[in-house]
This record gives structure tokens, sequence and C-alpha cells, in this order.
């Protein structure tokens, strides 16, 4: 592991096949020897509101106020982000004001700095040295990440938006049609 992919963007490549992954866009929450976890940012649950799960933060659930697929890693498990406003100095920073949130907390621990949320279900996660060697080959390409991504209210179009902003050949890859055999 040559530096922690915390708070950077894993954007699936067209060679990552795997139906939990394929052209997902996952926030690296944590990376370090012991391995990675992170967070599907695009992949909402439409038919689970925040509201019928976790009602404390339906007031604060981001737009679309669903509860998000998260990874495959404990798929029973919650797990939030939050968006502070600036100044707020948030703990368990990811990106940004863009942080971790401990849902053993009471949702007003966090007022008045908090002004979103996102909900997951599950997450992300890799053992030792399994995130390095999926991005040796090629599974997954790399990027910096914007503090709106994980607040992004058109999930579906993420994949494509994240690789259209980046530089050189790597913008092209959004254009790729899901199915190669159509195109």
């Amino acid at each position: 592991m040559a530096e922690s992919l915390a708070g950077k963007l894993l954007v699936a490549s067209l060679s990552l096949v795997d139906p939990n992954f394929f052209r997902t866009v996952v926030l690296v929450c944590m990376h370090d020897p012991d391995g990675a976890m992170g967070l599907v940012l695009n992949r909402p649950v439409m038919e689970a509101p925040v509201a019928d799960h976790l009602p404390q933060f339906a007031g604060l659930a981001a737009d679309p106020p669903v509860v998000f697929q998260g990874g495959p890693v404990e798929p029973t498990a919650a797990i939030a982000l939050g968006r502070f406003h600036p100044g707020a100095a948030p703990a368990n920073r990811v990106v940004g004001d863009v942080a971790l949130l401990d849902l053993s907390r009471a949702v007003d621990d966090y007022r008045p700095g908090l002004a979103e949320a996102r909900v997951f279900a599950g997450y992300s996660g890799w053992s030792a040295g399994q995130l390095d060697r999926e991005i040796a080959e090629e599974a997954w390409f790399v990027v910096p990440a914007l503090e709106g991504d994980a607040f992004d209210p058109d999930p579906a179009t993420l994949w494509r938006r994240v690789l259209q902003r980046q530089p050189g050949r790597l913008k092209l890859f959004a254009w790729a049609p899901a199915d190669p055999r159509v195109n």
C-alpha cells in the first residue's frame, strides 16, 4: 500500500462485471494496511425511505431520501454519512465537510453543524492488500472525490458524470455502453 485512498472515489472500470459493483462509484472511507472500507454512492433502494428505517434522520435525509445499498458486506448494518456546515469540524472526516456518523449517538448531538445525511445498508470491504490488487488489475479507476458526490441527487448518472469530469482518456469511458455487444 503506497498511500491511503481514504477520501477518494473508486469508479468501477468496464472490466468489473461483478453485479455488486457493476458501474458503481464507491467513496473510500477507510484504507490502511489492514484493509479498506467504502460506500457505494449510486445504488439507492427506492422502496426504503430513510423515515421508515431511521426516523430520527428523516428531516436530514439528502435527496433522494432513501436508504442506499452501501455494498455487499453486512447488508443489515446501517452506516451514515453526514455533510456538515463549513467550519463545523466533524470527527471521522472522509472528504471535505463529509464525515462518517456514529449512529449510536443522538441526532441532536450533531446539531447545529449537520446539514444533511445519507444512510446506507451495508458497506464495501476489502481485506489487507485486496483493494490494491484489484486496482493493479484495473478493476477500479481511482479519482478525486468532491464532497457533493456522496449527496448527489441523481445517483443514476453519477458513474458517467464522475468519469466525464476526469482529465484525458479516462473521460472517454463515460460513453461506453453497458453491454459492448450492442455498440
